[in-house]
């Protein structure tokens, strides 16, 4: 289990075979192999590691419901070791099991250093989202602004933008996206119950 408040930026060192190589110097503090760490909202298994870097086995799976097969060596990732129960819970619940991948629609300046981020995404993925509700954007937990037609709305502060690697998205650009573990219960119990 996430909070998502992302604690460092690592650095994409490899990525061959669906072998996932980052290096990182916070959060390989205590990462031992079989270690879970959150990459861009998508938690793996430390399966290798050294002082300097961890290296993760990207599923089949994780490599179509993500967008970690599309990392290039010199690309930032979000990190985040999981929580724990002395921890405070900073952000939202956040399991690290991408839902899906939306697509970053536009950036827009906000006159106060911020930006207004808007994200299109699928129909079963904005179908439990609420405004003023929790939503994760790779490994970033956020409230969600507003809503429109196809997609969120996220008022991003200067500091997320800082810190973060959703400072340097541009339209076009996927994210991965893990709904709010809440709503997603609450779907599925309104789902089964119309049965």
């Amino acid at each position: 289990m996430f909070t998502g408040i992302v604690e460092e930026r690592g650095t994409v060192r490899s990525l061959q075979g669906g072998r996932l190589s980052i290096g990182c110097r916070t959060v390989i503090a205590d990462s031992d192999i079989g270690a879970s760490v959150a990459v861009n909202g998508t938690c793996l298994t430390v399966v290798e590691r050294d002082d300097e870097h961890l290296v993760f086995d990207l599923s089949p799976e994780t490599l179509a419901r993500t967008n970690l097969g599309d990392l290039a060596p010199g690309r930032p990732v979000n990190l985040e070791r999981p929580v724990t129960l002395a921890a405070r819970l900073g952000g939202h619940l956040v399991q690290g099991h991408v839902d899906g991948q939306g697509t970053v629609a536009s950036v827009e300046p906000d006159g106060q250093s911020g930006v207004l981020l808007g994200i299109s995404l699928p129909d079963e993925l904005l179908d439990p989202v609420v405004p003023k509700g929790s939503i994760t954007i790779d490994g970033v937990s956020l409230t969600v602004a507003a809503l429109h037609g196809d997609g969120v709305t996220i008022a991003l502060i200067p500091h997320t933008l800082a810190v973060t690697t959703l400072g340097s998205v541009v339209p076009g650009d996927t994210v991965n996206v893990e709904v709010d573990l809440i709503a997603r219960y609450v779907q599925r119990l309104i789902e089964r119950a119309d049965r």
